[in-house]
C-alpha cells in the first residue's frame, strides 16, 4: 500500500457500536437470508436488465436498491429531486458499503470503487456486471486511465458516483474530498451533484452499526447491521454544480465538500421521491453546535500514517 493513499482515524471499537435495540438473532439471520437472496436475484437479473430501456432499467435498479437497504431492516428517505437526465458526477460522503445501493435507490449510477471489490464473494461479481468503474488505488500511475474511463461514461451520458474522501468515516466527521475525479466532470463539461448520506437511530443520534471503517471485516459488518434495530439511512440530493462555474479541480471539489457539509445543518428538506416514503423528520444530533466538531475520542486528528494503518474502502 502507498503512503499517499487517503486515512481515517475512525476505528471499529470507537465508531461502529450499536447503542440502540438490537434484533434476535433468528431476525438477524433472516435479514442477511433476504439480502443473499436479493443479491444472488441482481446477478442472475443483471444482464437482462441491462438490455432494457434507460427508465424501466432505472425504475428496476432502484427497486431492487432499495429492497437490499430494506433487507438489513434499515427505512430509507431521500430527499430532492434527481433532476433532468444526462451524464453528471454525483460525489457524496462515505460511511459504508451500504452507501453503494443507498445512493442506487435515490439515483441509479455507476459506481467507481477500489479494484479489490472485485475479489470479493458475491459482491464483486455483483458489481462487475452493474457496470462498476474499477481503480487501482496503490497504482498512482492508473489514475490517468481512470479518469479518462469516468469521461468517457459521463459524455455517454451515465451518472458516475464517486466518494471523494477516498476512505469511510462514520458519519460523526468527514474527511477532505480529493480532487482527481472531479477532472472527469470538467473533461466531460457535465454538472456535479453532491449528495449528503446519513444513518440515524430512533433519537435522531448517528447510528454506529453502519460504519464500516478502519479494519473492520466485512462478516462482522454484515452481522452489526443486521442485528441493528430501528435505524434509518437519509440521502440528500442536493443542488447541482453546473458545468464553467469552476475552472479547477481543486475548486470544484473545495465547493462539493461545502455542499455537502453544509447539509449536515438543512432545516428542512424538499419532499422525498416516489416510491420511497418520507419519515418523521427527527431532531439530527447533526444539527446542533456541539455535534459539528468531531468526538474527541477519535475524531480530534486525522491520520497521516501510512495506509495500512488506516480505513481504505474506495478511491478519491
Amino acid at each position: 500500500m502507498s503512503v499517499w493513499l487517503p486515512t481515517s482515524p475512525c476505528t471499529p471499537e470507537a465508531c461502529a457500536g450499536h447503542e440502540g435495540d438490537t434484533a434476535s438473532v433468528t431476525r438477524a439471520v433472516l435479514r442477511l437470508a433476504a439480502a443473499v437472496a436479493l443479491i444472488l436475484l441482481g446477478i442472475l437479473g443483471a444482464p437482462p436488465v441491462r438490455l432494457l430501456p434507460a427508465g424501466p432499467r432505472h425504475t428496476v435498479v432502484r427497486a431492487w436498491s432499495a429492497a437490499l437497504v430494506r433487507a438489513f431492516g434499515i427505512r430509507i428517505t431521500v430527499h430532492g429531486s434527481p433532476g433532468p437526465g444526462g451524464g453528471r458526477l454525483l460525489v457524496a460522503n462515505h460511511i459504508s458499503w451500504l452507501d453503494i445501493p443507498l445512493v442506487a435507490a435515490a439515483l441509479p449510477c455507476r459506481m467507481l470503487a477500489k479494484s479489490d471489490i472485485r475479489a470479493w464473494p458475491v459482491l464483486g461479481r455483483l458489481a462487475g456486471r452493474a457496470g462498476t468503474l474499477f481503480i487501482e488505488r496503490d497504482r498512482i500511475r492508473a489514475l490517468p486511465a481512470t479518469v479518462e474511463a469516468m469521461t468517457a461514461a459521463l459524455l455517454a451520458g451515465d451518472r458516475v458516483t464517486v466518494f471523494p474522501e477516498g476512505s469511510t468515516w462514520c458519519g460523526r466527521a468527514q474527511g477532505t474530498f480529493r480532487r482527481a475525479a472531479f477532472q472527469a466532470a470538467l473533461d466531460a463539461r457535465v454538472p456535479v451533484q453532491p449528495l449528503r448520506l446519513t444513518y440515524l437511530c430512533r433519537d435522531g443520534n448517528p447510528a454506529g452499526a453502519p460504519a464500516f471503517v478502519g479494519d473492520d471485516p466485512l462478516t462482522a459488518s454484515l452481522w452489526r447491521i443486521a442485528r441493528a434495530r430501528g435505524v434509518r439511512a437519509e440521502v440528500r440530493l442536493l443542488p447541482r454544480i453546473p458545468p464553467g462555474r469552476y475552472g479547477h479541480r481543486r475548486d470544484l471539489a473545495a465547493a462539493a465538500q461545502r455542499a455537502v457539509a453544509g447539509a449536515w445543518s438543512a432545516a428542512a428538506a424538499p419532499d422525498p421521491l416516489p416510491g420511497i416514503p418520507a419519515q418523521p423528520a427527527a431532531p439530527s444530533a447533526t444539527d446542533r453546535d456541539s455535534a459539528n466538531r468531531p468526538a474527541a475520542s477519535v475524531h480530534h486528528w486525522v491520520s497521516s500514517s501510512p495506509a495500512a494503518a488506516s480505513s481504505l474502502r474506495t478511491p478519491s
